[in-house]
């Protein structure tokens, strides 16, 4: 059982005009506290599941807060439940890792531990911490990059039964892009090179740039329009013409983000990272009217709602969700000029890897 103590935090660099106000950041933050398990498991919400990737993201919010005590339990919890091949599944009830609900192990959600834990040291100085999560971060990878295909795509599961879906995802493909660059820098800084992490960070980054047809055709969904810029590998013109080719399918004006086309339903997670790959970009002014629009999402207890379903004036579903109040301080906090999530999304300084002259 963990005891936590609350520390000064440092929301004063989530404060972002039209989005948070210091009392809104401090509320909001101790309202993503508030759900987290006294073990350090972060569901969604109280009663709902917990998977991996947003359980990263949620931590990784709650290390730009300052509460670092947090988020290194909520890091603890995946060492202490990591599957014995490096995974985790893909869902646990309420964030009991005795029940998960669903088996199945997607390389996305494995990968992202390593987005955290180098994102935790940058905001800790941690080296401590860096080498305890050292063996999870490695082994997360290493179960990952099982799954990468000749082509450089990363199928996108393994079945309960331990059959291979080689179908790669555009979305995961590009979140595993950044996970990969993050493992490299803690692998680089404990001076323990990984020479195939670089080249299968490259030939990922090949197949997002160069090769579409590699990958699922899931187009109608926005995360696969932005994701290739939050994730780093299309950065410069190729990132611009990118994100103008699709803001007027996907920009709904000062409502937000469409999840998915041609529904008419704005969610406040796909807005706020759309607006954490326009920061990315260069073009925060952008970045801050995206974040500004969804306020109709915030809750009176500062969190937010998921979705909202403007033909119908409707809030759905109803759900105040740990990873959309999560990713809106994660913006606010790139936004702000904090130094560990700067890194870990603007990328200047994380290894690129190894990307082939053809092919």
């Amino acid at each position: 059982m963990t005891t936590f103590s609350r520390g000064p935090g440092r929301t004063e660099r989530l404060v972002l005009p039209g989005v948070l106000t210091a009392r809104q950041a401090v509320r909001t933050v101790a309202a993503l506290a508030a759900v987290q398990r006294e073990d350090g498991a972060i569901p969604w919400f109280r009663g709902h599941h917990l998977d991996p990737w947003d359980h990263v993201e949620a931590a990784m919010a709650l290390d730009a807060a300052g509460e670092h005590a947090r988020a290194e339990a909520a890091y603890r919890w995946l060492a202490d439940h990591q599957n014995p091949d490096g995974s985790w599944y893909a869902a646990y009830a309420d964030g009991d890792a005795d029940a998960p609900t669903d088996r199945g192990r997607e390389t996305n959600f494995v990968a992202y531990v390593a987005v955290g834990v180098w994102h935790h040291y940058l905001a800790t100085g941690d080296d401590a911490f860096l080498d305890r999560m050292w063996p999870t971060v490695f082994a997360a990878v290493e179960f990952v990059l099982q799954l990468q295909q000749p082509g450089g795509q990363i199928g996108w599961k393994r079945e309960e039964d331990g059959t291979d879906v080689t179908d790669a995802l555009l979305t995961g493909s590009s979140s595993i892009h950044q996970a990969l660059r993050c493992a490299l820098a803690v692998a680089e800084h404990r001076e323990e090179p990984q020479p195939g992490w670089e080249l299968a960070t490259g030939l990922l980054a090949h197949a997002i740039r160069r090769h579409p047809e590699r990958f699922l055709d899931k187009s109608r969904y926005s995360m696969d329009w932005y994701y290739p810029v939050l994730g780093g590998a299309l950065t410069g013109p190729e990132a611009k013409e990118r994100i103008e080719e699709g803001w007027d399918r996907f920009v709904v004006p000062g409502l937000g983000v469409r999840c998915v086309l041609p529904n008419p339903w704005v969610t406040g997670g796909e807005s706020c990272e759309l607006a954490l790959a326009l920061w990315v970009m260069g073009e925060s002014d952008r970045a801050v009217e995206i974040l500004q629009s969804i306020q109709h999402l915030r809750a009176e207890n500062g969190m937010y709602w998921t979705g909202y379903v403007f033909d119908d004036k409707a809030v759905w579903p109803e759900e105040l969700t740990t990873w959309t109040a999560g990713s809106l301080l994660l913006a606010a906090a790139a936004l702000g000029g904090d130094e560990a999530t700067t890194a870990v999304f603007g990328g200047e300084r994380l290894p690129r890897g190894l990307e082939p002259d053809c092919c």
